[in-house]
């Protein structure tokens, strides 16, 4: 990251080495901001573009008005920040990070001011090419009467640090979280799928972030001919599974090799999750999901 040192930081292009942050901020002290995760692409064409950039932004637009956070960038505004930023990085493949955080507020009140920053940098697949070793883990996902499940709220990923922390401590890869009910609910930070018998599972919507990842491998698994279901399960329902993945746009399409002692059965280059990686790794380099490229 030290080599693509320019930022946008509240209206302004600035070396990453000038940006300052108070320590009074809300964000800080207790943990009210939020963020997305994106990704570009070099197309196939050669140009850069931006993998569903509406559908992030507005998602940060939602995920601060949720929190009472003032933000007043539109969508377009957004998106033409983080093409300049990749021209001025000289980045092709990139991960964008925008973030959200509060001014001074040392109460529980919202506080009356926010503050946009947007980095980018060139960041390999989150959980590497490699099928992983998952754990599941002691800890659940919060309750969605605790938390907005829908917002990308930086304070809730202190869950998915112990998380990953407990799994790779215990030799494991990455976490796989129930929610309070005990039912399957996502990785530290992507969604879960599972096949059985040439079928995919998902858990559905309400105790899990609504990934966009998540949502484009559904659409592109339908296409295919693929059957989904959005149901709850059991963790030991696992233990009867073909195979798995995760999916989010740091890890992309991230197969799993297994979870506890359990080996899935369907070598990883004979599932489906297989082909929708490969898909999605064509799916993303097109041009027809953005307008907005550069050269």
């Amino acid at each position: 990251m030290n080599r693509h040192k320019i930022i946008f930081h509240d209206g302004e292009f600035i070396n990453s080495r000038n940006s300052q942050c108070s320590i009074k901020s809300q964000t800080l002290h207790y943990g009210n901001g939020v963020f997305e995760g994106i990704r570009a692409y070099k197309t196939l064409e050669g140009s850069t573009a931006i993998f569903k950039a509406k559908a992030h932004f507005e998602r940060l637009k939602r995920s601060a008005e949720r929190m009472h956070m003032p933000f007043n960038y539109s969508t377009e505004e957004l998106t033409n920040i983080a093409y300049l930023l990749l021209e001025k990085n000289e980045l092709k493949d990139a991960y964008i990070r925008p973030l959200v955080f509060m001014g001074d507020e040392m109460s529980l009140a919202p506080a009356k001011t926010s503050h946009l920053v947007m980095m980018a940098w060139a960041w390999e697949k989150y959980l590497g090419d490699d099928t992983c070793r998952v754990m599941l883990s002691s800890y659940q996902r919060p309750n969605p009467k605790a938390f907005p499940m829908e917002v990308k709220l930086s304070g809730m990923y202190a869950n998915s640090i112990l998380a990953t922390q407990e799994a790779k401590q215990k030799g494991f890869d990455e976490a796989l979280l129930c929610d309070m009910n005990g039912f399957v609910a996502e990785g530290s930070g992507q969604n879960f799928f599972y096949e059985k018998d040439g079928k995919l599972y998902t858990p559905p919507l309400g105790n899990i972030l609504p990934g966009i990842t998540r949502a484009t491998i559904i659409d592109l698994a339908r296409e295919n001919g693929i059957e989904v279901f959005e149901q709850h399960c059991k963790p030991e329902t696992l233990q009867q599974a073909d195979s798995a993945f995760f999916t989010g746009t740091a890890s992309e399409v991230a197969g799993i090799k297994s979870i506890d002692d359990y080996h899935f059965p369907v070598h990883w280059e004979d599932s489906l999750g297989y082909q929708l990686q490969q898909e999605y790794q064509q799916h993303v380099r097109k041009e027809n999901f953005q307008t907005y490229t550069i050269i």
